[in-house]
């Protein structure tokens, strides 16, 4: 009996055309990257589960997916004898803990924190690095959510300097800009939130808060009231932070003004991160054109549900379409001292390359000429025209330039139309009387245009087409 033949929920195959694309991703996120100076690594899929737990919260470390160890794990657990008869209550957590160790990465800012940790011997501070790989969350698959995707990442660490985090924002912004996605890029600081539950009169429940508002968008207004309730928050508290969430100021500076004025004047820690957020968006103002500076929300209903994050804290949504956020990130303080290196500070965005790609699709933003990997397809027409076109087709790829000779002689139309499938711009015809005359004819295929030409000028002439 055959097996039907399927990918796991929440993992996809991806066709050449949708290699094109995601490349087309990549490799426009990794100039920016690297024009502002920073270097790529790359960390391991798996990682110790001790080194993910504890890192992004209770609901993160359910998302984990965990690698099961090989061995017999039965006996090695002690709760069976040498027999398998049952030595008492097996322990799941425990028994769970001993038969996996191992878990595939969630992210790749808590694997950067234990790789500068690691190898902080070779590293000059400030490091600032990128990273484009796969993660894994073993999360329910919808529209917009995989359990495989690729992020990537850049982050700064071994600075408090604020510079950093409006850089992170530029980075955004000028990403966003080369791929034609209008987006609107929501900042706010966690400090801001710490004090707004001071504000509320329930700081040690600043967790509970912030994991409520971060499921604002997904749940509504009813939801998190329920979800506060829960958490032990009584209907004033409530009805304040709702009012806070439900502001629409038109500037963030008339936000910040009202905040500062009507929620934070009493919380040192919440004026603090206003005044942090204050001083980056001055320095966006310093280098960003006014078209840029549009895109740029405040928005103190920002939460971003990860426990390390301690500063700025920015998400990134495209305009018009319903996915999810495409971008996010912030500062984290002290990642790096469960690892054994404390006081060290970083700032970071992530950026989710696969709902990227869904956003590029539904709004039809891809370039056409990205879905052709040859520029140019020579034409085969028999074994006497063979070594010519073979000839031909090496000195068009040594000028850089890609190209395939047809793998069969004979048949114009049929090698026409591969061309056409294929989104092969050009095609080189070069027959026997071509040949005899050392001459060669171009068809540009969208066109129709033919271009007749010594073979001497064929590179010159594939260079000047755009």
């Amino acid at each position: 009996m055959s097996q039907k033949a399927s990918t796991p929920k929440g993992t996809r195959d991806f066709s050449p055309s949708e290699m094109a694309g995601r490349n087309y991703i990549f490799e426009t996120i990794r100039d920016v990257f690297a024009r502002y100076a920073y270097l790529p690594i790359e960390t391991p899929a798996m990682e110790n589960l001790t080194t993910l737990t504890g890192k992004y919260g209770e609901e993160g470390d359910k998302l984990l997916f965990r690698i099961l160890n090989s061995g017999d794990y039965l006996a090695a657990s002690g709760k069976f004898d040498e027999q398998g008869n049952s030595l008492g209550p097996l322990n799941t957590a425990g028994f769970t803990n001993l038969i996996c160790d191992k878990g595939l990465r969630y992210d790749l800012t808590v694997p950067f924190a234990r790789y500068v940790v690691q190898h902080r011997g070779d590293i000059v501070f400030p490091f600032k690095r990128y990273q484009i790989q796969p993660v894994w969350r073993a999360d329910r698959p919808q529209k917009g959510r995989y359990r495989e995707f690729y992020q990537c990442d850049v982050d700064v660490i071994g600075s408090n300097s604020l510079l950093y985090d409006a850089e992170l924002l530029q980075i955004a912004s000028e990403v966003f800009s080369k791929l034609s996605i209008p987006v609107t890029i929501r900042v706010n600081h966690r400090r801001i939130l710490a004090g707004i539950a001071e504000y509320l009169g329930s700081p040690e429940k600043f967790r509970e808060m912030t994991t409520a508002i971060d499921k604002f968008e997904k749940i509504g207004a009813d939801g998190v009231n329920r979800e506060l309730k829960q958490s032990g928050f009584g209907d004033e508290a409530i009805q304040k932070l709702l009012a806070v969430l439900n502001v629409n100021a038109e500037h963030a500076t008339e936000m910040m003004h009202w905040l500062e004025a009507e929620v934070l004047s009493g919380s040192e820690t919440g004026l603090s991160g206003l005044q942090e957020l204050k001083t980056v968006f001055g320095y966006l103002e310093c280098q960003l054109p006014a078209d840029a500076l549009k895109t740029f929300a405040f928005d103190p209903a920002l939460a971003r549900g990860l426990s390390y994050y301690t500063g700025t804290i920015i998400e990134v949504k495209a305009n018009g379409v319903g996915i999810g956020s495409i971008c996010g990130g912030g500062r984290y303080d002290d990642l790096t001292g469960v690892f054994g290196m404390p006081g060290v500070s970083g700032t970071g965005i992530s950026f989710g390359a696969d709902r990227i790609y869904d956003v590029l699709n539904e709004m039809k933003l891809f370039p056409p000429a990205i879905e052709t990997s040859a520029r140019v397809l020579v034409v085969n027409f028999g074994k006497q025209e063979e070594a010519f076109a073979l000839k031909t087709v090496s000195r068009i790829r040594e000028a850089g330039i890609a190209a395939e000779i047809y793998p069969e002689a004979g048949n114009l139309k049929k090698q026409f139309s591969y061309a056409d499938h294929r989104k092969i711009p050009l095609v080189l015809i070069a027959g026997p009387d071509e040949i005899s005359r050392d001459h060669l004819t171009l068809k540009n295929m969208k066109s129709g245009e033919q271009i007749h030409m010594h073979n001497k000028d064929l590179i010159a002439i594939l260079q000047k087409i755009e």
